[in-house]
């Protein structure tokens, strides 16, 4: 029997992958989690087998939970189930020891063999992403250096990218808090970071730096 956690901060979802996964013989749900701090907390109380993971989550997004989860448990695996299939998030996935990267629109019987196969020891993402990283890979040296050396100039993270992006289309804290799923504080700490890493007092200056050094589009 493969006992899983089931990870989503929306509740229709853990549902809706509770009882169809429920179904499967070899598959027990043996709880749900409604953000990454939440899923630390149990899976050292239940010790799943496998942890079903989205990425998108108030409290502690699912990145993080998998990097605490891999650190403290090596032997539990962790699978990703989103929406998201920007490379960025793949990326950050399976460096921080995911071994699976899926899209929610994935068939139930799919999923449910693709836990089986993380569960014995295999690594899975779906096609599409695995065309889009190979595509990637082969870039020439000379365009992923052009590449890195514009987008990390001032050493910004993935996430500081976002929040500047969204500061240049005039977001406001709440909104990209909104937007994606975390606190209004969390938002200012990576503002103020930015702020920092540009050498800058404001968003304003910040959005002119930024696009003026190529870090953003116009």
């Amino acid at each position: 029997m493969i006992k899983v956690l089931l990870v989503d901060d929306q509740e229709l979802i853990t549902a809706s992958l509770a009882i169809v996964l429920g179904g499967e013989a070899d598959l027990k749900i043996v709880g749900t989690a409604e953000n990454g701090k939440k899923a630390l907390e149990l899976t050292k109380q239940l010790s799943p087998d496998v942890v079903l993971m989205d990425i998108h989550m108030p409290e502690m997004n699912g990145v993080d939970a998998t990097a605490h989860i891999k650190s403290q448990f090596p032997s539990v695996r962790v699978m990703i189930l989103t929406t998201f299939e920007e490379l960025g998030y793949v990326r950050d996935a399976l460096a921080a020891g995911a071994e699976g990267y899926l899209l929610k629109a994935i068939h139930p019987n799919d999923l449910a063999a693709g836990i089986r196969l993380v569960h014995h020891g295999g690594t899975l993402i779906t096609q599409e992403i695995a065309k889009k990283l190979i595509t990637q890979w082969i870039q020439t040296p000379s365009q992923e250096k052009d590449e890195k050396t514009t987008k990390n100039h001032f050493g910004l993270t993935e996430r500081e990218m976002e929040v500047l992006n969204e500061l240049s289309n005039g977001l406001t804290n709440r909104e990209i808090a909104r937007k994606f799923f975390l606190t209004e504080g969390t938002v200012k700490n990576y503002i103020s970071t930015i702020y920092s890493k540009l050498e800058v007092t404001g968003r304003h200056k910040a959005v002119f730096k930024a696009k003026e050094q190529g870090i953003i589009k116009p």
